[in-house]
This record gives structure tokens, C-alpha cells and sequence, in this order.
């Protein structure tokens, strides 16, 4: 039986985030999501898509041309076929990003897959949600990204870095919830602190706004 999968969008942009930032990179958004983050942006992933063979999605890489491919949600992890794609990506020649909300592991992904575990700080309501043995798992190819909406939930991510030492294990990654906290604030929080994170701002929704999709 083919394999499909249910995809909302796919697209090619720069990449907006991570250590990956800045650079042309083709987006594979999956539809649903097992979280509801308060500050989720891409609530019309919950739903809405359309099914996909995996040689359907890999021509349709191809035809982008973009060596760079982050397979995104939603939370890709739901759905068994992204397993065979982001393997087949990669035996195509590709980078694969895999982004994932920290509540499913990521044991059964190709180890080749460079992993972006978004793990929710309790300002998202989720963080309870979160599976911490993920942690474990990753290498230092792979990401941990913090999204922080106060000084709590800066406090809180201070905590988990220093409980799992994910210093010097994985690159680190802490942005602010956009309209909630200044970056100003952020910036000064890892000032005071010296934590040697990586701070980001979503280069993307400052390019073409908060409210597009497929960018």
C-alpha cells in the first residue's frame, strides 16, 4: 500500500530561524498538531492539507532546486510517512531540518536528519506535554529552541539548560514570542546571566510580515 502523507504547504523561502537562518530553504509544512500553543501562529495547519505520495513530495523538491528542507508543522511526527521522506531526502542528497514540538520522541528518525526540538516553556500551556528522554537523543548537529513570552519562562529555560546540560551537547536557541516580549528584554535577561545561547529573532515574519503564509 502507498504511503501518503497530509500536507498543508509547500513552499521555498529563506530559512527564518535556527542556525540555518537566512538561508534559501524549501519548507514542507505537515497538517496537525497534538499541542495548542497559547501563541501558536500556524493554527491553519491543524486541519487543513492535502495527501501526498513520498515520490510525489520528493519531485516536488526537485523542482524547487534548493538543497536545504525543513520538514515542519503542525507536528510532523503524527504521521508514520514522514519517517521514509526525510530518509529518502537525504538519500536524494538533501539537508533535512526536522522541526518537532518536543511532545514525541525522536528516536525512530534517520539519524542523518538534523533535528529542531521546539521545547514548550509554560508560557505556551504545553510544557507539561513535554517528552525531556528527546533530550537524550539529540547531537550536536541537532537544536533545542526555547520560545520565551516572559521572565518565567526565561527562568524556566535557564533551569532545563543547566538540569540536561545542553551546553556544549546541541546548539541552543532562544527567541522571543513575538508581541509578547521585547527582544531588548531577552537580550538582557542572557546579558545578566551570560548564558551561552544563541539568541534569534524569526528573520521571516520580519521579511514578509506575521500574517502570510507560504513564507
Amino acid at each position: 500500500m502507498e504511503i501518503k502523507v497530509k500536507i498543508n504547504e509547500f513552499f521555498t523561502s529563506i530559512q527564518g530561524e535556527s542556525t540555518y537562518s537566512g538561508l534559501l530553504c524549501t519548507f514542507i509544512r505537515f497538517t496537525g498538531c497534538n499541542l495548542r500553543c497559547s501563541y501558536c501562529d500556524t493554527r491553519y495547519a491543524y486541519q487543513r492539507g492535502r495527501r501526498y505520495s513520498i515520490d510525489q513530495l520528493i519531485d516536488k523538491v526537485k523542482t524547487a532546486n534548493v538543497r536545504l528542507v525543513e520538514i515542519t508543522g503542525g507536528e510532523p511526527l503524527l504521521q508514520k510517512g514522514v519517517y521514509p521522506l526525510s530518509e529518502s531526502l537525504i538519500n536524494e542528497g538533501y539537508d533535512v531540518l526536522m522541526e518537532t514540538n518536543g511532545s514525541i520522541s525522536v528516536k525512530k528518525l534517520d539519524q542523518r536528519v538534523i533535528k529542531i526540538v521546539d521545547l514548550k516553556c509554560p508560557g505556551s500551556g504545553m510544557s507539561e506535554k513535554m517528552e525531556f528522554k528527546n533530550l537524550f537523543l539529540l547531537e550536536n548537529k541537532d537544536q533545542v529552541k526555547f520560545v520565551i513570552g516572559d521572565e518565567t519562562d526565561y527562568r524556566w529555560t535557564k533551569e532545563v539548560i543547566e538540569r540536561y546540560s545542553l551546553i556544549n551537547k546541541v546548539q541552543v536557541l532562544l527567541s522571543p514570542v513575538t508581541g509578547k516580549v521585547e527582544p531588548k528584554d531577552l537580550v538582557g535577561w542572557i546579558l545578566e546571566d551570560k548564558l551561552p545561547v544563541r539568541f534569534q529573532l524569526p528573520i521571516h515574519k520580519y521579511v514578509w510580515g506575521t500574517e502570510v503564509t507560504g513564507k
